[in-house]
């Protein structure tokens, strides 16, 4: 009974470790539930290869007009690194939202390697995706940015 309250106690720490990190920047953040639905739509994403990962692929990818959600890491130091990306965003009219760790983006992305950024793409770069599997990812995608929109404009 004892290692179990101690394994409770150590989650927690971390998880109070993770929200120290965060920079303050980070606005609008994720809540659990949105957090939740926020890597499941990146863990689709990754499968079916709409995604772009990290800084310059995901400000490139802006730069060229491509849409989609941005999904930025709260965690981030140097935050001078992403410190650029909401303003893109907002001039490119792509909704993004923080999450607390870099660590859990990068697992929700399919990658072992700590991401700071990600871009969800509902569209394939190259190929393309069955009708079926095009549909789940636009109804994901849509939910989670309806969910975005409600955070932010409650925020401002």
């Amino acid at each position: 009974m004892g290692s179990d309250s101690e394994a409770e106690k150590t989650a927690q720490k971390e998880k109070e470790k993770k929200m120290l990190a965060l920079a303050p920047i980070a606005k609008p953040l994720a809540g659990k539930k949105l957090c939740k639905r926020t890597f499941k739509l990146v863990r689709r994403a990754a499968e079916h290869k709409c995604l772009k990962r990290g800084v310059k692929e995901v400000v490139k990818s802006i730069r060229r007009g491509n849409k989609g959600l941005c999904v930025i890491a709260g965690n981030i130091s140097p935050i001078d690194v992403i410190t650029h990306l909401p303003i893109l965003c907002e001039e490119a009219d792509i909704p993004y939202i923080y999450v607390p760790a870099k660590e859990d983006l990068a697992n929700a992305g399919a990658t072992k390697r700590p991401t700071c950024c990600v871009l969800v793409q509902t569209k394939p770069t190259k190929g393309e995706l069955a009708q079926e599997e095009q549909e789940k990812l636009k109804a994901d995608y849509d939910q989670v940015v309806s969910d975005i929109s409600e955070l932010a404009s409650s925020m401002f």
